[in-house]
Parts: C-alpha cells; sequence; structure tokens
C-alpha cells in the first residue's frame, strides 16, 4: 500500500512539473529556432534565441529597435489558447496545422502607432527623421514607399532588408500577434 502511494504522489508531482513548464514555456520564457535569413547580419539561421513572453501576456510596452517573434497571420484572430497550444512543448507531442513553423518570424521593430515611416532612395525615415540602422546587412534596393502604423500595430523588418518577408509584404502587424522580445541569441 505505501508504494502505491508512493507512486501517485510521484505521478502528481511529475504532472504539476510538466504543467509548470508548459505554462512557463507559453507566457514567461521561451527558447525558438530562427529560420531564415531575413535578420542577417544580426541572427542566423539555425540560431537558438530566447523569448521573454512577459510583453506579449502583460502587453508591457516595447521600444523601437526591439527584435521580436510575430505570428505572421496578421488577419487571424489570437486567443491565450493559441499561446499555449502553439508552445514548443506541447507541439513535441501535438503537431497541430494551425500553427506552421513558417507563419512566425523574427523581426526588428521600426515604427510604433502614429509613426510616419517612409522609404527614400533606400534610406529609411521615421516622422521625418533619417534612422541610424548600423545593424543593415547592406543598402536597401527598393523603391520609394510611405507608411502610416495604424493603432495597436507595430511596423517590423527584418535586418537583411532585401531578403526579407516583413511589414513591407503583410502591413503593419497586431501588437497582439507579438508573441516574443528577444531577450539574449546563442
Amino acid at each position: 500500500m505505501k508504494a502505491v502511494h508512493e507512486l501517485i504522489n510521484w505521478m502528481i508531482s511529475i504532472a504539476v512539473a510538466v504543467v509548470l513548464a508548459i505554462l512557463l514555456n507559453s507566457f514567461v520564457l521561451q527558447p525558438t529556432e530562427v529560420l531564415g535569413s531575413s535578420m542577417e547580419p544580426t541572427l542566423h539561421s539555425g540560431e537558438m534565441v530566447f523569448l521573454s513572453k512577459l510583453p506579449h501576456t502583460f502587453n508591457t510596452n516595447l521600444t523601437y529597435g526591439d527584435i521580436v517573434v510575430i505570428d505572421s497571420r496578421v488577419h487571424y484572430e489570437r486567443s491565450w489558447k493559441d499561446d499555449l497550444l502553439e508552445s514548443p512543448l506541447i507541439q513535441l507531442v501535438r503537431r497541430d496545422p494551425r500553427y506552421p513553423k513558417t507563419s512566425f518570424w523574427i523581426k526588428r521593430i521600426i515604427g510604433k502607432p502614429g509613426d510616419m515611416l517612409e522609404i527614400k532612395n533606400g534610406r529609411m525615415y521615421r516622422n521625418g527623421e533619417l534612422l541610424e540602422e548600423p545593424y543593415l546587412k547592406e543598402p536597401m534596393e527598393t523603391w520609394n514607399q510611405k507608411f502610416v502604423v495604424p493603432n495597436n500595430c507595430v511596423f517590423l523588418m527584418g535586418d537583411n532588408r532585401n531578403n526579407s518577408q516583413d511589414s513591407r509584404a503583410i502591413g503593419a502587424v497586431p501588437v497582439d500577434h507579438i508573441l516574443g522580445k528577444m531577450i539574449f541569441a546563442d
């Protein structure tokens, strides 16, 4: 009888640990792998980055230059269930086609709500001021464009601007589609 009681206690302890790990991974800290070259030279494909999920979980302020992971399906309405179900720990057990890895992009915040962004002669301007962007891989080869960032959205771009799908293609990204902010890379 004592062995059965001890086995039950172990099973409960393991179950609690698994649930806590899933919650921490979904809402506090998450490792993720960089896929593709859109953030070169800052980040490279295959590199691991660690995300703070707190800006997403608590909808805290993000700043210019922050590197974030987003859900690029900007017209998809997200909920807290998505955060749980797309957790890498859940995905190890259950591959859900609603959460394809390719829809999660890593980009840099260039514009916040109300900002007027302009690409002129391959350079980026925010509210009329030229941005100093030492992290860029090379000068942009693009046509002149203007964007106004709507409320509750951000404008994101990769550091490898000539090889990046970003807000220039999908538009401004709703803040609730920011899944986490990079805190360090390995």
